[in-house]
C-alpha cells in the first residue's frame, strides 16, 4: 500500500474516531460514566468542587452588596436624632398622639396595630376602650417626655398653639432629637411660627393635614399633604404610611397647611355646586335620586357627587366632618388670600352659606348639610328629611 493510500486510511480512522465520541452512543457513554462517578465514594469531592466553581467571587459578592444598599432607603438620620427611630421596620416605638376625635382615634388605632406604643394626656372624654388600649398620662407635656414622636390632631390654630406651648405643653416635655408632627388643619402661617419655636429646641417639626374624613381615617386610606424638611419627612413617613395612602411632600414647613387650605377650597364649592344642582332639579320636579345617577356618568361626576350627593337624598347628616370644622378651614384660606392679595370671591360666598349653617344650628352637621342653606333661600327639600 502507497504512502496516500495510507493517509487516506488514517484520516478515514481519525474521522471515525471523531465520530463515534460525538454521536448518541458517545453520548450516553460519557453520562452512564459520569453517574457512576457520582454514585460512587468520589461524588461528594465532585459535587463539592462544582458546587465552589458556582459560587461568587468576593468582589462579586461585594458588588452585590453595594447594589442593595443602593436600592434600599437611606436610613442614617441627620446628626444629633437617634437612630432612624420611625424605621416601619423598628416596631414598639412610643408614639404620643394628642387629639382622639373623630379621626383622631382611628388613626391612633391604626398606629397601635402597627406595634407602636401609643401615649396621650388625660381627659374627661377618654372613653374605656381608649384607656384600655392607650397609656394615659398627666399631660402633653408628659407625653412628650415619653414619647420619641408626638403626634397632632385638634380642632384649630388656637388649640395647637395651646398644646404646644401652653402650660403643661408639649414643648415642656420636648428634648432633643424628637420629632413632633401636627396633623390638625390650621393656619399656614402659624405654621411656620411654631415649627421655628420646635426647632429651636433641637426637634422636627412637620406639618401633616389630611384630607379623607372620617370613612378615610377608619381605613387608613387618608390622603396627607406634607409640609417638612426631606429628612424629617423621611423620618415620619412610616408612620405616616400606617395612617394614609397618598402621602405627598409638598415643600418646607407651611407648604402641608397652604395644600390642605386650597383642598378646602375645592371641597367647599363643590359640596356648594352639588347643593345647587339638586335643589334646582328637584323643585324643577325631576326625581333628585335619578338626576344624581345620571350625572355620575358625565363630566360633572365627582367624588363629592358621589359621596355628598348621597347624602344630600337620603338625608344623613351625621358628621364624617363637620360643617363648624369647614366654615374654620374657609376662614383660614380667606384671611391667607388677605395676607396675600388674592381673591377668593366664591370662597367668600361658600363661606357666607357655612356661616348660615352655624346661624341656623346646624354646625354640627356633616359639611354636606350646607345643602340646608340652599334648600331653605328656595323653600324646598331636594327631599323630605327621614
Amino acid at each position: 500500500m502507497g504512502p496516500s493510500s495510507s493517509g487516506r486510511s488514517t484520516s478515514s480512522a481519525s474521522a471515525a474516531g471523531s465520530a463515534a465520541n460525538t454521536g448518541p452512543r458517545a453520548r450516553q457513554r460519557r453520562v452512564s460514566a459520569g453517574s457512576r462517578r457520582i454514585g460512587d465514594a468520589p461524588r461528594g469531592a465532585w459535587l463539592v468542587a462544582h458546587l465552589a466553581s458556582l459560587r461568587p467571587s468576593e468582589a462579586l459578592r461585594g458588588a452585590a452588596a453595594r447594589g442593595r444598599a443602593a436600592c434600599l432607603p437611606a436610613l442614617r438620620p441627620a446628626d444629633g436624632h437617634p437612630p432612624h427611630p420611625t424605621d416601619r421596620r423598628n416596631a414598639g416605638m412610643k408614639i404620643g398622639f394628642i387629639g382622639l376625635g373623630i379621626m383622631g382615634k382611628p388613626m391612633a388605632g391604626h398606629l397601635k396595630a402597627a406595634g407602636h406604643d401609643i401615649i396621650v394626656p388625660e381627659r374627661k372624654s377618654l372613653d374605656a376602650e381608649a384607656r384600655a388600649a392607650f397609656a394615659v398620662v398627666a399631660d402633653p407635656a408628659a407625653v412628650a417626655a415619653a414619647a420619641e414622636v408626638i403626634i397632632l390632631m385638634v380642632p384649630d390654630t388656637p388649640d395647637v398653639e395651646a398644646v404646644l406651648f401652653g402650660a403643661g405643653g408639649v414643648a415642656a416635655g420636648l428634648s432633643k432629637g424628637k420629632l413632633v408632627i401636627d396633623m390638625s388643619s390650621i393656619s399656614p402661617t402659624a405654621t411656620k411660627e411654631f415649627a421655628a419655636k420646635v426647632n429651636s429646641l433641637g426637634c422636627d417639626y412637620i406639618d401633616a393635614p389630611v384630607s379623607g374624613g372620617e370613612v378615610g381615617a377608619k381605613a387608613a386610606s387618608l390622603t396627607i399633604m406634607v409640609g417638612a424638611e426631606p429628612a424629617a419627612f423621611e423620618r415620619a413617613r412610616p408612620l405616616l404610611e400606617a395612617m394614609g395612602k397618598n402621602i405627598t411632600l409638598v415643600g418646607p414647613n407651611g407648604a402641608g397647611q397652604t395644600t390642605k387650605v386650597a383642598n378646602q377650597i375645592i371641597v367647599a364649592l363643590t359640596i356648594e355646586a352639588v347643593g345647587e344642582a339638586l335643589v334646582f332639579a328637584s323643585k324643577a320636579g325631576a326625581d333628585p335620586v335619578k338626576v344624581r345617577q345620571a350625572l355620575m356618568g358625565g363630566l360633572a361626576t365627582s367624588r363629592i357627587l358621589e359621596l355628598h350627593g348621597e347624602r344630600m337624598v337620603k338625608r344623613t347628616f351625621n358628621p364624617g366632618f363637620r360643617i363648624a370644622l369647614h366654615q374654620k378651614d374657609l376662614n383660614l384660606a380667606l384671611q391667607s388670600a388677605k395676607e396675600l392679595g388674592v381673591a377668593l370671591p366664591n370662597t367668600a360666598s361658600t363661606q357666607q352659606l357655612f356661616s348660615a349653617s352655624v346661624a341656623a344650628g346646624n354646625g354640627g352637621l356633616d359639611h354636606s348639610g350646607l345643602v340646608k342653606a340652599l334648600e331653605a333661600m328656595a323653600a324646598h327639600p331636594v327631599a323630605p328629611d327621614a
